[in-house]
């Protein structure tokens, strides 16, 4: 059972916050804290702070995105985090969004597949600590990282469509999701995910699953007044292809708003689904539910 961090809480607007933060859920018993990366603190540099003051919660980013980093850059940031870290950290990278990239950013979205491939082709070999050597159409790299004795950094890549996937299951740890449901888990993340893995040769992958939570009595309620804050993402065209396959219209239908039943009946439901891990977001919807929901999510990571 793991938390995210880096969504806006309050008590995260300083490094300290959020490294106190994460050394609160590590004293709490939960096993992994995944932190965001959007235009806040940089996730890799905090989580590589709180590497330093804690020693056995799993630190993971959910997600860098890879276009503005070169991956040797992206190699030597996680490598660094992961000598902080004393080796629990893993990197989670993605796409982001076309908005995000080109209309925020001032970068091409151009050939996301190719330029996954390509980035993976110079990422892993460097995280395993080996020189990287790719010749492609997007990256023409001859590059190694020296780090010393520092273990190697799983990978997992937030991947939604086929392609995607594919890679996620043939070249990395697995994947990490965001506003995914337990249909499309089940019908089309984990089957085709782990597919590919097989046909690699390689472990059966991880799938982290990131979704709203909230601990409260009034489910409907807390929809309602949720729903505003979430819509933007349907307009995503990822995200709105995956609510599409889940079958519903308002992003906040994917969100586990209910009582410890009801609760404990949704994150059994996705590991049924798949579902390797979860990284909750906790969401306050009413007074004192974060409060609630993080007791909750203690009392069942066991």
């Amino acid at each position: 059972m793991g938390i995210t961090v880096g969504l806006g809480a309050r008590s995260e607007g300083t490094i300290d916050g959020v490294v106190q933060r994460i050394k609160d859920a590590e004293s709490r018993g939960l096993q992994s804290v995944w932190m965001t990366n959007a235009f806040s603190f940089d996730a890799i540099t905090a989580l590589a702070a709180a590497g330093r003051e804690t020693s056995t919660v799993e630190l993971g980013t959910a997600v860098v995105p890879t276009y503005p980093r070169h991956p040797v850059v992206m190699a030597q940031q996680a490598l660094t985090a992961q000598s902080a870290s004393g080796g629990r950290f893993t990197l989670g990278i993605g796409l982001s969004h076309e908005t995000m990239i080109t209309d925020v950013l001032g970068l091409p979205f151009e050939r996301p597949a190719q330029h996954m491939s390509e980035y993976l082709g110079v990422l892993m070999p460097l995280l395993n600590k080996e020189p990287a050597s790719l010749e492609g159409e997007l990256y023409n790299v001859q590059a190694r990282v020296g780090v010393g004795d520092v273990a190697p950094v799983p990978v997992v890549v937030a991947a939604l469509g086929p392609a995607m996937l594919k890679l996620a299951g043939s070249l990395t740890a697995g994947t990490i999701t965001s506003w995914v449901g337990p249909r499309t888990l089940d019908t089309h993340i984990a089957p085709k995910i782990t597919k590919a893995a097989e046909a690699a040769g390689r472990p059966s992958p991880r799938i982290v699953i990131g979704l709203p939570i909230s601990l409260t009595d009034d489910p409907d309620g807390a929809r309602t007044r949720f729903a505003p804050q979430v819509a933007s993402y349907g307009m995503l065209p990822s995200y709105r292809a995956m609510f599409d396959h889940e079958g519903v219209d308002d992003p906040a239908e994917v969100a586990l708003f209910g009582n410890e039943a009801e609760l404990d009946k949704a994150l059994l439901q996705l590991a049924d689904a798949g579902a390797t891990d979860f990284g909750a977001q906790v969401v306050s919807v009413e007074p004192g539910s974060a409060t609630r929901t993080l007791e909750y999510l203690v009392s069942r990571a066991s």
